[in-house]
């Protein structure tokens, strides 16, 4: 089965709309509850581990079935699947706004996440179909600066919206997105395949089984305890599930995950990378935004805005970051960007206080979001051009699997050490929690800088006719 299957995708720009608009909405809800649960509390009800619940229902399915989302594309085509998760994803965001009971929203929020997992993987690799390859730079920066924009302003976008309206229209504002993305699919994109081979069951509930008990014990360990039965019953029954899916996928004659991918220090090192800068970046995001608020009294809307240097950033530099690297290659630009992002982290960890001005704090959240934007679309170059095109959608699938799991556990991470140093009962306790869990964020991210490093180096295009088409072999070139 050849990769492209019908040629009826409209121009390379309908499908970087298409595709940048359902990436948005499906990395917005990973935050976008958080500063809405006092609102949620107070008209449906239920306990602190419910109103959690409405977080992490949605993280864990996301982050859970995003390999069987890449898989089930490849298999029976992307466009195909991408559209019933644009579906399912809008019906269930439809469900959560009209949700009577806190039980029903942590529903409507876990079938979202099954939605967005089968959605998010494919969203670039059907963007890689229908751009040339001399452009997808820039296609990447643009999709890039959208995703980091979604993730960045997530809890923006709730508490605006909360704070104006009402909590149900986090969840409304999908519906007209989704139900105009579904038909501009349907006809705009063109349909492609993966290998054809058949599904990989025995692989799917192994690394299924495995990411939900490791992402749950992250998910739960702060709230019930690290030492907990249940949390360490998932970290531990997770990661034997998960190491028996690698000792599996190396002998399995169709795995849904080759283990020879890994053999690449493209594959290895971008994937470490993703999960150490989201470990990093979703932990900060995720304290920073109860700062602003919190403890320097700003509005959901005040703090959002103060927030623009770093979380709109990417719209301003991704594309060029996106051009950047089809030049000189990803490895530079994606290693300054993690550098200058674990920069503007440990800034803002030194500047921090219980009255800091906006001043004080601007410099780092420039270089915060420079940094951010010059991460995003060259990373994706990375992924996408370390494998075979008919390799890309479970390569996506992995890549996005590992920085939901890096984002997990940078909350579950930061979270603790915030728990451990600090706390809730005045400005100056929020800040002493803070400080080393952003030092930590921050270590997080040089890491994975550290870790882009180790990916060669690209080599310069061998010269071919003009008229000469594209082979699998010639769309790995770029890498070692």
């Amino acid at each position: 089965m050849t990769q492209q299957t019908t040629a009826r995708g409209g121009p390379a720009v309908w499908a970087l709309v298409i595709t940048s608009v359902a990436g948005f909405m499906a990395a917005l809800d990973n935050l976008v509850v958080t500063t809405a649960l006092p609102s949620i509390r107070k008209d449906l009800g239920g306990a602190l581990h419910d109103l959690e619940w409405t977080v992490s229902a949605y993280t864990l399915t996301f982050a859970v079935l995003l390999m069987f989302g890449a898989a089930l594309g490849d298999r029976f085509g992307r466009r195909r699947l991408f559209i019933a998760g644009i579906t399912v994803f809008t019906a269930a965001s439809a469900a959560a706004a009209m949700a009577p009971g806190i039980d029903s929203l942590i529903a409507a929020r876990a079938v979202q996440g099954a939605g967005a997992a089968v959605m998010m993987p494919l969203t670039l690799t059907l963007l890689t179909a229908a751009v040339p390859e001399a452009r997808r730079g820039m296609a990447y920066g643009i999709w890039g600066a959208v995703n980091g924009l979604a993730v960045a302003s997530g809890p923006l976008v709730g508490g605006s919206l909360t704070e104006h309206i009402s909590w149900q229209w986090i969840f409304w504002l999908n519906v007209p997105l989704g139900l105009i993305l579904i038909p501009l699919a349907r006809l705009r994109l063109a349909e492609s395949h993966g290998t054809g081979a058949p599904l990989d069951l025995p692989g799917t509930l192994l690394a299924s089984g495995g990411l939900f008990g490791v992402v749950y014990g992250l998910v739960r360990g702060p709230v019930d305890g690290w030492t907990g039965t249940v949390v360490l019953t998932g970290l531990f029954t997770g990661t034997a599930l998960l190491v028996g899916f690698v000792h599996y996928s190396i002998r399995a004659k169709n795995p849904m995950l080759p283990m020879r991918l890994f053999r690449s220090r493209a594959f290895s090192g971008i994937n470490a990378a993703s999960l150490l800068m989201f470990l990093g970046m979703f932990g900060s995001i995720f304290l920073l935004s109860q700062y602003m608020q919190g403890v320097l009294g700003y509005s959901p809307t005040e703090a959002g805005l103060r927030m623009l240097p770093w979380t709109g950033m990417p719209m301003l530099v991704a594309p060029i970051a996106g051009i950047l690297s089809d030049r000189v290659g990803g490895r530079p630009v994606v290693a300054t960007g993690l550098f200058l992002q674990a920069l503007g982290l440990a800034h803002l960890a030194v500047v921090a206080t219980a009255d800091a001005s906006y001043a004080a704090q601007l410099p780092a959240l420039v270089i915060s979001g420079i940094g951010m934007a010059l991460y995003f679309a060259p990373a994706s170059n990375l992924v996408m051009s370390s494998v075979r095109p008919k390799e890309q959608g479970i390569a996506s699938g992995a890549n996005n699997a590992l920085r939901e799991v890096g984002g997990a556990l940078g909350i579950a991470i930061m979270a603790s050490i915030f728990a451990a140093q600090g706390g809730y009962e005045s400005g100056q306790a929020f800040v002493d929690g803070m400080r080393p869990a952003l030092v930590t964020g921050a270590a997080a991210v040089a890491l994975a800088g550290i870790a882009t490093l180790f990916i060669p180096a690209r080599r310069p295009a061998a010269p071919r006719p003009p008229s000469a088409a594209p082979t699998p072999e010639t769309a790995l070139e770029t890498v070692s």
